[in-house]
């Protein structure tokens, strides 16, 4: 038996769709432990896209279970459509391929709404949320007033979890002059759609409990990436849960005993998605280039992403953080054009040199990478599965790379598909 959790290194969207895929082949479950429907895995079969949002990757492979786990946040709404447009595709989801953790918390009309308010009133202080009430959900979770997967069962469960959080939510409104939230129709909607998802709930600690006895393989995955920590990332722009490897445990119900190895996805550049520091933006050409030839615009909200060189003294502090074992190096080819190609390998701050990002936002901001230039390769690596086969300065690249990390590169994607991927070792074998 080998557990793995496989977590992004940086601001997510390293491409741990197609990572995940690649490792549940190998895999016997697949579990999501945090996050909600705001965070997406695009995945590329056999010609077929999938884009999933809140099901597990896992979910599009035969003979596999996939888990929803206590640590992320449910739309109730959102999932039903998702597994519908799976099931569309020939994918069949049933009680035997999908387990609902039933302490999950939902996500409900009024936390979108308010998400939304604060967003549009904070001006040039917004996050950059997808507004898809993600962080008011998790908000509820901690003020204990939130409705949980096995409140759908009972009636009276309904009644006094939705009156505990529209106490709380209409004091809001009534504040910001907004018309209060009736609990009539949302309880309605919520009984209509509660055997919808009621009957993929489960006990998910006890289920993986067993799995481990049977000696299954488990595979955790993440959501987003480390710097999105509500703890360890960018604060405040950040998400509202732990993206770190140690949140598998915590958010699906197992002890840290149960993870053995922790593959961090890492984009060969840098990216992110909405509002916050990034010392490394590339605003030109060279920016656009890697936005274009990358595709890089969000799966589930399809924002254009902003883009850079690659950050090492990020990836190194996210190493560290989140104690990952091993690298998967996506995107390699994505930089096969360009004439020069830049790491960061240190930060200037007022004057002074250091090799971490600090705790302060207003620091964050200030400073100023240090890089260290490598000669660009002008040749495709788009498709190749051999390292030998990469040309000579992608290879120095790539060994540069992980020397600075201090940390192995386990494999290297060369396109968005499963079987274009350069494997050094395989997670589940060592």
């Amino acid at each position: 038996m080998r557990n793995i959790v496989v977590v992004g290194s940086q601001w997510g969207d390293e491409g741990k769709g197609k990572i995940v895929d690649w490792l549940s082949s190998e895999a016997d479950v697949i579990v999501r432990f945090q996050g909600g429907h705001n965070a997406g895995h695009t995945l590329v079969i056999d010609g077929v896209t999938y884009k999933l949002r809140l099901l597990p990757s896992g979910i599009v492979r035969k003979n596999k279970i996939s888990i929803i786990g206590n640590g992320v946040v449910i739309d109730p709404w959102a999932l039903v459509e998702e597994i519908d447009e799976i099931n569309s595709k020939g994918v069949e989801v049933t009680k035997n391929n999908l387990i609902i953790s039933e302490s999950a918390n939902l996500i409900l009309p009024f936390h979108r709404e308010i998400d939304e308010i604060r967003e549009d009133a904070a001006g040039k202080s917004k996050i950059g949320t997808t507004r898809r009430g993600i962080g008011p959900a998790y908000e509820d979770k901690v003020g204990r007033r939130s409705v949980r997967v096995m409140d759908l069962a009972s009636e009276k469960s309904i009644d006094e979890r939705l009156d505990s959080a529209l106490f709380y939510h209409n004091l809001i409104r009534k504040g910001l002059g907004k018309e209060i939230f009736q609990k009539d129709k949302i309880k309605k909607d919520l009984i209509e759609i509660a055997p919808k998802i009621l009957k993929f709930s489960q006990a998910v600690w006890k289920k993986i409990d067993e799995f481990k006895l049977e000696k299954k393989k488990i595979l955790f995955e993440g959501a987003q990436g480390i710097l999105l920590d509500v703890d360890h990332g960018t604060y405040p722009f950040v998400t509202s849960s732990n993206t770190v490897a140690s949140s598998a445990a915590t958010g699906s119900g197992c002890g840290p005993n149960s993870i053995d190895y922790v593959l961090g996805i890492t984009k060969a550049y840098t990216t992110r998605v909405g509002e916050g520091p990034f010392p490394t933006e590339l605003n030109d050409a060279v920016g656009e280039t890697l936005a274009n030839k990358g595709k890089e615009f969000g799966t589930v909200t399809s924002r254009k992403r902003r883009c850079g060189w690659f950050d090492g003294v990020l990836v190194k502090q996210t190493i560290k953080i989140s104690g990952i074992n091993g690298i998967a190096l996506t995107k390699l080819d994505v930089l096969d054009e360009l004439d020069e190609i830049k790491m960061c390998i240190a930060y200037k701050l007022n004057g002074n040199e250091i090799g971490y990002l600090p705790a302060s936002a207003e620091e964050q901001f200030k400073v100023k990478p240090i890089y260290k230039i490598f000669k660009g390769w002008k040749t495709s690596t788009k498709g190749i599965k051999n390292f030998g086969d990469l040309p000579n300065n992608a290879k120095i690249y790539i060994k540069e790379l992980e020397a600075f990390l201090e940390t192995k590169v386990s494999s290297i994607s060369t396109s968005p598909e499963r079987k274009d991927t350069i494997l050094i070792e395989d997670p589940f074998k060592i």
